[in-house]
């Protein structure tokens, strides 16, 4: 290449980098998020809302990007999950299900739970002015794609330490259910029964046939589900302190 070549070429080549962000396809002027970032709860609420486009969430104060969704390993456990909890809401007055809304934990935690239940009178967890829900559900449902995914680390402990009282998590590879009570503020495992069935400890009749639900046997996973609710007459739903 001759020197009066490179001396043209080299005319096109930008002396500074730019000044401000490169605008995204709404007309933000705001970076889009990455996983690994640092950021305030603040600043990750401007870039989500200026990139409404992507899901993501914001664990111990780092960004946290999703990765596409599959069918197996997530969407279909996903609607197994919502149908199961759709069930219990309709069948218990006073409490609230919520599937993927964006809940505020902590100044450095904005999560995107699979699931949410709560009840409404205990006034650990409410709807806020910006429509998003903040505090503590009673019970958080996550599906992860393997037991090695943060859902069962760092989550865990998230949720743990802002006062989630019971925690579910379905790894899909491993076709585990993990169910952790924190009711009294140790670590305790709900246990399958004799034949073989999660039972929630906060909200009574809320059963969950583990095999079915890996089966994807919607109709005997409902019908664990009535048995669980027709036996719960003199029991009482009661969030702990």
């Amino acid at each position: 290449m001759s020197v009066a070549v490179l001396e043209r070429d080299q005319q096109h080549i930008p002396r500074t980098l730019p000044t401000s962000p490169v605008k995204n396809s709404n007309g933000g002027g705001r970076p889009p998020l990455h996983s690994g970032d640092r950021l305030t709860r603040l600043e990750f609420e401007r870039r989500y809302e200026a990139n409404p486009d992507m899901k993501a969430e914001l664990m111990e104060g780092v960004v946290v990007v999703s990765s596409p969704v599959h069918v197996r390993v997530h969407g279909l456990p996903h609607s197994v999950v919502m149908t199961w909890l759709g069930a219990f809401w309709a069948a218990t007055p006073g409490v609230v299900v919520s599937d993927n809304t964006t809940l505020r934990l902590d100044r450095e935690n904005v999560l995107q739970p699979d699931a949410c239940l709560w009840i409404e009178s205990s006034g650990r967890a409410w709807i806020d002015r910006a429509d998003y829900l903040a505090g503590a559900p009673e019970l958080v449902v996550e599906i992860a794609a393997s037991s090695a995914a943060h859902d069962l680390h760092d989550k865990l402990r998230v949720y743990r330490r802002n006062g989630v009282q019971e925690y579910l998590v379905l790894a899909a590879y491993e076709q585990e259910v993990h169910w952790f009570n924190w009711q009294t503020g140790e670590d305790r495992v709900i246990t399958p029964d004799v034949d073989g069935i999660l039972r929630s400890q906060l909200f009574p009749g809320l059963w969950l046939d583990p095999a079915r639900f890996w089966q994807v046997d919607v109709a005997g996973l409902l019908a664990v589900l009535q048995q669980g609710l027709a036996g719960r007459e003199s029991q009482q739903i009661k969030s702990a302190g």
